[in-house]
């Protein structure tokens, strides 16, 4: 059996992987990236002449100081968080193919499988930077960590020795760095194209030319016998930059932070999504993400009643999603802000919850109604008993704290069949819908 035969015969239970992380070996990726890198490319890749494999390799400096200092259980959890932070970012913005694997120590290979331009990978790792560099609560202690990052995009006929070779000595150049996170493996540094402060312009210019687009992300209702209805849609933000292409919410959201943007950026989804969601027949509910600029902004509450007023969509139809990270930047904001949206109708559910940290003090504090697994949570639960059972465990805390799970990420029949015949109220996935424009979810909703 040749390479990718055996690649493509392995189930997901079959691939070998880290104990702490779960995240696979750097030889099985290897294997992944060889496989990729001998598929012929299509007319269309070949036309635009844009490389289709791309490879990064992101290491912590002077990681071994962490368990020097807080012990080895904060060092392994350090590990585990970081994990999920690249899983969560690379599930978020890569619509390709795409893999994450553990390396030696603190570091981290990310291999995609997607044509984008070098503009777009810099704008990536950047974004993944950002998100590593954000603080790190474990017990009484506060971690920041400091990553580099090697970039590059798999030559034509380079084989998976060449490109590892080259992003690690890339990254001990890096590593070596003081000044500068992200270092590309052919030698140049700056982002050829758009600098980043000519992208944050872009931005302040992209909602007038109507380049922020919103999708939709179906919802459905599940009963434990597996039956589904369709019962809202989350509001996702998409920027169709004319000449970097799209740009998914997460990377958009962090130009808008460095270009103080965020506020007008987040009133305007509100706006477009509210709207289509008015002609949305009863009783669809809307999902809408609220960021920590959100919450610390005091017309924040006052933007959004006014958004509803104008628009006509129930408010007791919407459901804001907030995640761990917003809540960490000024927990006692977010439960007074919180508590006034909740005193208005307004549902809020705790968002990619599992992914981090789970402080379980915000299911005591907060206002909420509904905990949405983050997609780790469930990528197992088919094939390893014990996924299954932490997902049992986490319903049945739920339903003694009278909150609804929605499962996210549901790729595969036998997950929706899981999810349903644990008890989660409600779920999200590919298996069913992709995010969608709003025409498309009309004719969803209206069938």
């Amino acid at each position: 059996m040749n390479l990718i035969d055996t690649l493509s015969a392995q189930s997901d239970s079959e691939i070998p992987r880290d104990p702490l992380t779960g995240l696979p070996g750097l030889d099985w990726a290897r294997a992944r990236l060889a496989q990729w890198v001998a598929k012929d490319p299509s007319p269309g890749e070949i036309a635009a002449g844009i490389p289709r494999v791309h490879a990064l390799l992101l290491g912590i400096r002077r990681f071994e100081t962490i368990n020097l200092a807080y012990g080895e259980a904060t060092g392994d959890a350090t590990l585990i968080e970081v994990a999920a932070r690249i899983t969560q970012l690379a599930s978020e913005e890569i619509d390709g193919e795409w893999v994450v694997a553990r390396g030696t120590g603190g570091t981290f290979l990310l291999i995609a499988d997607e044509a984008c331009s070098r503009e777009r990978w810099q704008l990536f790792a950047e974004q993944l930077a950002d998100w590593v560099t954000r603080p790190i609560q474990r017990r009484a202690n506060t971690l920041r960590l400091s990553p580099r990052i090697a970039l590059l995009r798999v030559l034509v006929g380079e084989s998976a020795e060449s490109a590892f070779d080259r992003l690690a000595q890339t990254l001990a150049l890096a590593q070596r760095d003081m000044a500068r996170r992200v270092l590309w493996a052919d030698g140049e540094i700056s982002r050829a194209g758009r600098t980043a402060a000519q992208l944050e312009a872009d931005l302040l210019h992209a909602l007038d030319k109507g380049e922020i687009e919103v999708l939709y992300q179906p919802q459905f209702a599940l009963t434990p016998e597996g039956e589904e209805q369709l019962s809202g849609a989350e509001a996702l933000a998409r920027w169709n930059h004319p000449k970097l292409g799209r740009i998914g919410a997460g990377a958009l959201f962090a130009v808008a932070e460095r270009a103080d943007h965020v506020a007008p950026l987040s009133r305007h989804i509100a706006e477009v999504a509210l709207t289509a969601a008015a002609h949305w027949p009863a009783p669809l509910r809307l999902s809408l993400n609220v960021t920590a600029a959100d919450l610390a902004a005091v017309s924040f509450t006052f933007d959004l009643g006014k958004a509803l007023g104008q628009s006509g969509f129930p408010t007791d139809r919407l459901t804001l999603e907030v995640t761990e990270q917003v809540l960490v930047a000024d927990m006692s904001l977010a439960e007074r802000s919180l508590s006034d949206l909740s005193r208005l109708g307004i549902r809020i559910a705790l968002d990619d919850f599992g992914a981090g940290f789970c402080n379980f003090r915000y299911l005591k504090t907060l206002p909420l109604h509904y905990l949405k697994l983050d997609r780790s949570m469930i990528d197992g639960i088919t094939e390893d008993p014990r996924d299954l059972a932490v997902l049992r465990a986490i319903v049945a805390m739920a339903k003694a704290l009278d909150l609804s799970v929605i499962a996210e990420g549901i790729e595969t029949e036998a997950q929706r069949m899981a999810v349903a015949h644990e008890g989660c109220a409600c779920y999200q996935g590919f298996v069913r819908a992709e995010p969608m424009s709003a025409t498309a979810f009309m004719a969803l909703a209206t069938v």
